[in-house]
């Protein structure tokens, strides 16, 4: 599978992961006193045992050490009041892994970024982890096996793609991980209250096609499939995506167009993701995105900004924030053409 970059300068998202594999241990333990905080006291609900994509992972005590290997992954640990003591960096400011949706949750911890591309497994291990979140990591079998050396891993449930397990998936798997699973059914029922209210707002959205699209990657044009964690989002609303776009995608969760065949990404609702000035001048000045009838017709939206941010992450913490902003602009863009 050919996986895109993840960073403001593209915008789907793969990012495989590539271990150094330099070595698991280390002699250096500066970092144990840096431990992540806990709000849980949960003890008695371990030991516990997640079932994932690659078996199974036991864990014995409640973590108090955790990284955040996936590249959205510390939203769904910092919904428990975890800080974790390791995140992935994956877009935005190199010296800030924490959104504003998060920023309170998060407090002024300073937790150590982890690189993007490469992950050195020392310093993982450097960090003495007792449990590493990877949900949203897309890790492969050997990478797994790697880590699972250092502490307990959770990757992906099996019935989901990498990179794509739903929000409500993600953060019961985290709130069992961390030993607080009554917790994550009562945050993911408050979010999926929310959404509720929305869709009473909107019912205009119900039944209307949505392509969730960007930049030219290669010469082609991205778009991401059904089962893709922010396509998701649009689909909680009832809106769908063109059954063509799911089929060259096929087991993936995005999926690329030829010049010739722009015109697929025609919907209802056509969403650019921007995570530039760059990146949206690129997508105004080509002539044969400006042709497609969703643009010609104003039916056209650009996701950037915060909001931009926050629907790469899709998670408990930055759905709401979404609701808030983005849902809005999209009945209007719906409303318009219904004018």
């Amino acid at each position: 599978m050919s996986i895109m970059n993840r960073t403001r300068g593209a915008v789907l998202v793969g990012l495989s992961l590539s271990l150094v594999l330099t070595g698991c241990g280390s002699d250096d333990d500066d970092s144990g006193d840096s431990a992540g905080s806990s709000s849980s006291g949960g003890s008695s609900a371990f030991p516990v045992t997640i079932e994932h994509a690659y078996g199974e992972t036991e864990i014995p005590d409640e973590p108090q050490r955790v990284v955040s290997l996936g590249y959205t992954e510390q939203d769904a640990i910092l919904a428990f009041g975890v800080v974790p003591v390791a995140v992935r960096y994956a877009f935005g400011p190199e010296d800030d892994v924490f959104f504003p949706w998060a920023d309170e949750a998060a407090g002024d911890a300073e937790p150590e970024i982890l690189g993007r591309t490469e992950v050195d497994a020392e310093q993982i291990a450097a960090l003495e982890p007792d449990l590493i979140m990877a949900v949203t990591a897309g890790l492969t079998q050997a990478e797994y096996d790697t880590l699972s050396g250092i502490a307990p891993v959770v990757v992906q449930p099996e019935e989901f793609p990498a990179f794509g397990t739903p929000w409500q998936d993600q953060t019961l798997v985290t709130g069992r991980a961390l030993g607080q699973e009554e917790r994550a059914e009562e945050l993911v029922a408050e979010v999926e209250a929310r959404f509720e209210e929305a869709r009473a707002a909107h019912p205009e959205l119900a039944g209307r096609t949505v392509t969730l699209s960007g930049v030219a990657y290669e010469g082609e044009y991205p778009f991401h499939a059904s089962s893709d964690t922010r396509t998701q989002f649009f689909l909680d609303f009832g809106m769908v995506v063109e059954p063509r776009l799911d089929e060259i995608a096929g087991d993936e969760f995005y999926g690329t167009v030829s010049q010739e065949q722009a015109d697929l990404l025609d919907a209802d609702v056509l969403l650019w993701q921007s995570g530039s000035d760059e990146e949206r001048a690129q997508i105004e000045n080509d002539p044969i995105l400006n042709a497609i009838p969703a643009v010609a017709e104003g039916r056209a939206l650009f996701v950037e900004g915060s909001d931009y941010d926050a629907l790469q992450f899709s998670s408990v913490l930055s759905l709401p924030y979404l609701l808030d902003g983005l849902v809005p602009q999209i009945s209007g863009v719906v409303q318009g053409a219904a004018a």
